[in-house]
């Protein structure tokens, strides 16, 4: 899955370098291990939302890769009609809400999904991605305290990489942590190496099935780096050269590929994994290259109207329109 993951990404990142993909792409090289260990207990019908770096939240909770390839190429068939890019997949077939480019606007977008598991009775947990940049905002403290105080099933996983976009986070958050404002709110949690994929897995296991048996809210802060910018044109050259070189060293998959080596995996067996997720994107990105942009027409379809000023109401003309509007 990692692999798989990682094999998108530098997909994306070329397509973007060969002018097939558009708008901003965010990379999560270097945090699948946080994707991959806690999607292993998750169920098709538990729902996820993620952040505007969700390609590996999405992969790993079973979303479409054609979908998601055809909309970062802007193509018709794409998983929101290739009209939303990266920033915008979503899959409700497989329980992914969305990946949003507002920070931290997928943590009241979990809760409120988990509110309505509960209500509707369903067996199954929300589970909200976000970074460490989001727990500096509103919506991390409202959150979290709704959460508690309904006892809802949500898991929070706190990509903590270091960085807020282009600033260092440790320059500007206040107090112990992410982990201790958690606990402060009433939300059990553990922080972990996010690199490492067993920790990962072992740690989200035990916090989902906690979740699962009525236990409430839990918050999994997983100290992880991105590898790359902000962006994927994004030089980051804020961040000092020696640092990245040394979290290299830390590539959960290289990582992970040596602890396979030291199972009794050899060498070929290991390439052979990375080959096959080569060749399954390759294949995907082909297709969307093949694939029509959508019609020109489309671009009015989906255009949410609802709440809209109703023309001629501020000057009490309301009751000249027709009856469909004063509805």
């Amino acid at each position: 899955m990692m692999w798989r993951i990682r094999a998108f990404e530098r997909a994306a990142e070329a397509g973007l370098a060969d002018g097939h993909v558009a708008g901003a792409v965010h990379m999560s090289i270097g945090q699948e291990a946080v994707a991959a260990g806690v999607s292993a207990h998750l169920i098709k019908a538990d729902v996820i939302a993620s952040t505007h770096r969700g390609h590996g939240h999405s992969i790993a909770k079973g979303a479409d890769l054609h979908g998601m390839m055809l909309e970062l190429y802007g193509r018709a068939g794409g998983s929101c009609a290739g009209k939303g890019g990266s920033m915008h997949i979503a899959d409700f077939d497989v329980g992914m809400l969305g990946a949003n480019g507002v920070v931290g606007a997928g943590l009241p977008i979990a809760v409120g999904a988990a509110q309505g598991l509960r209500l509707l009775g369903r067996n199954a947990i929300a589970v909200c991605y976000f970074g460490d940049g989001a727990a500096n905002r509103g919506p991390f403290l409202e959150s979290l305290n709704w959460a508690a105080v309904f006892r809802l099933p949500v898991l929070f996983v706190c990509e903590d990489n270091n960085w807020s976009a282009t600033t260092r986070t440790a320059t500007m958050s206040a107090g112990p942590g992410i982990a201790a404002r958690a606990e402060a709110l009433g939300v059990p949690a553990v922080s972990i190496d996010g690199n490492d994929v067993e920790a990962v897995d072992e740690t989200a296991g035990r916090l989902i099935a906690d979740i699962r048996a009525g236990g409430g809210p839990r918050l999994l802060h997983a100290r992880t780096y991105r590898l790359k910018g902000h962006t994927v044109t994004d030089p980051a050259p804020y961040r000092p050269a020696e640092e990245v070189a040394a979290r290299w060293e830390d590539d959960p998959i290289a990582r992970n590929a040596a602890e396979l080596k030291a199972l009794g995996l050899d060498e070929d067996e290991i390439a052979a994994i990375e080959a096959a997720e080569t060749r399954r994107i390759a294949d995907v990105v082909a297709a969307a290259l093949a694939a029509p942009f959508p019609e020109t027409a489309a671009a009015f379809d989906d255009v949410q109207d609802v709440g809209r000023p109703v023309a001629g109401a501020e000057r009490g003309l309301a009751h000249t329109l027709p009856a469909e509007h004063l509805a």
